[in-house]
């Protein structure tokens, strides 16, 4: 499959994002989209992502801009440092897909890009090449300035935690660490690794759970704290090592913020509409739906995504101080929020006073775009088909919901959301139901059935 672009930007394997096409969408993207001042390019710590950095600085720089090396450092760091500084960014990360793939995130100087501004470099792609040599790229650490942010609005409020910080290859490992420690935590490094290792926090592996649950129990831990690749989806546990799924997160820190209108995808829990916010607004999935809807609201708005990413989209309070704007999906507020909230007490109980509403998520990989489009489609078109499956599954459907995939509601509560991935060949099994125990049992029963309806339509 070529280079895909879309919701998380261009993804593709590593032997196709050649510097002529990474090259090719720099130019288009500074052709077509706001640029500001110049370019502040960063990269997450898979094998490939420096090289390509280069790649798109030197592209940057044919194309006339002003650009700032800023190494590796979380996505979230390097969009605010562009947009304080009225720029445009490229984050090299694939995220969370493995490290034989990877791609590039765009920013205009007011944030993640659009999808008009997606369509816009599609349409500017291979247009006539016009160096225009900017200035040669200067180097910028814009860590301190994220961690700042934090520093500032949480104070000393961790003081006495002792909480774990599951390092693996993340990009922001060191800058979580060191801005834990700065909020008073102390702060126990687990797993690190030499090598890149892809987190999905809407899909943990069994293994990664397993060592999550054991870390906790040996290191009497408050809570581990983690992120996926390039750090703007969360990963964190309780005192137990239970997995906090990220749209949970969303909803405690809409409430610790003071949020009156939220915007999240349809695969995020039903419980926030449960919260007393004034409105609860539902998008397709993808922070560029999730922004435009936040757009459309405006005032005390922020969002969330199931995978945790979390924007804030006003000025908010924190504990000690104000906490400014930030519209791109970032992983450090909603884990803060969660240990704020809490306010000493176990997380697990904190987490027990949500609305009694359970996800679990996980995806088919290595499945054809195409076969997992013509097996959404079929359950889509064909009543009978979808009938069989949801008999399956034990559900009695109630409605069905075409926002983004295919999304039902059973009788009982349960809902059971199938998406074809825009980005990897992968399909997606969203489920929701009352009890974690019904929905880990929906999921898997789910996965083995599509699991042999994608084998029958390969064959």
């Amino acid at each position: 499959m070529p280079p895909q672009f879309g919701t998380s930007g261009l993804r593709g394997l590593v032997t196709d994002l050649t510097p002529a096409l990474v090259t090719d969408y720099v130019r288009a993207f500074a052709a077509t989209c706001p640029v500001g001042t110049g370019l502040f390019v960063a990269h997450d710590l898979r094998q490939s992502s420096p090289a390509l950095a280069a790649v798109v600085a030197q592209a940057g720089q044919a194309a006339g801009l002003a650009v700032m090396r800023c190494g590796p450092v979380p996505t979230p760091a390097l969009a605010l440092a562009a947009m304080q500084a009225g720029a445009a960014a490229v984050m090299v990360t694939g995220s969370h897909i493995p490290a034989d793939r990877n791609g590039l995130k765009f920013y205009t100087p007011t944030g993640e890009i659009t999808k008009n501004q997606e369509a816009a470099i599609l349409t500017g792609l291979g247009a006539a090449r016009t160096d225009l040599s900017g200035p040669q790229p200067q180097i910028m650490d814009v860590g301190p300035a994220y961690s700042a942010r934090y520093i500032a609005a949480f104070g000393s409020g961790l003081s006495g935690l002792r909480l774990g910080l599951y390092a693996h290859s993340a990009v922001g490992r060191d800058l979580m660490a060191d801005l834990l420690t700065a909020l008073g935590a102390e702060v126990v490094i687990l797993g690190r690794s030499a090598d890149f290792i892809p987190v999905d926090t809407e899909a943990v592996d069994p293994d990664t759970k397993a060592r999550l649950a054991g870390w906790a129990r040996d290191h009497a831990i408050a809570a581990i704290l983690s992120t996926d690749g390039d750090g703007d989806r969360p990963l964190m546990t309780d005192e137990s090592g239970q997995i906090i799924p990220g749209d949970i997160m969303g909803q405690i820190t809409a409430c610790f913020v003071g949020a009156q209108h939220v915007v999240t995808p349809v695969s995020s829990n039903s419980g926030a509409e449960d919260l007393g916010f004034a409105q609860v607004r539902r998008t397709r999935i993808g922070s560029p739906h999730v922004i435009a809807g936040m757009q459309a609201l405006g005032g005390d708005v922020v969002g969330y995504e199931a995978n945790g990413g979390f924007l804030l989209g006003f000025d908010a309070q924190g504990p000690q101080g104000q906490l400014p704007a930030l519209m791109t999906r970032d992983a450090m507020l909603p884990m803060l929020a969660v240990l704020a909230a809490s306010k000493g007490a176990p997380v697990s109980r904190l987490i027990a006073a949500q609305p009694a509403r359970f996800t679990a998520a996980d995806r088919l990989q290595q499945v054809p775009t195409d076969a997992s489009i013509a097996l959404v489609a079929a359950l889509t078109d064909d009543p009978q088909d979808r009938a069989t499956f949801v008999t399956a599954l034990g559900l009695v459907e109630r409605s069905v919901d075409l926002t983004d995939g295919l999304r039902i509601t059973g009788t009982d509560g349960r809902i059971v959301h199938l998406r074809p991935s825009g980005n990897a060949p992968e399909l997606r099994l969203y489920v929701e139901a009352a009890t974690p125990a019904i929905a880990a049992s929906t999921l898997q029963t789910g996965l083995a059935l599509l699991r042999d309806m994608v084998d029958g339509l390969v064959r």
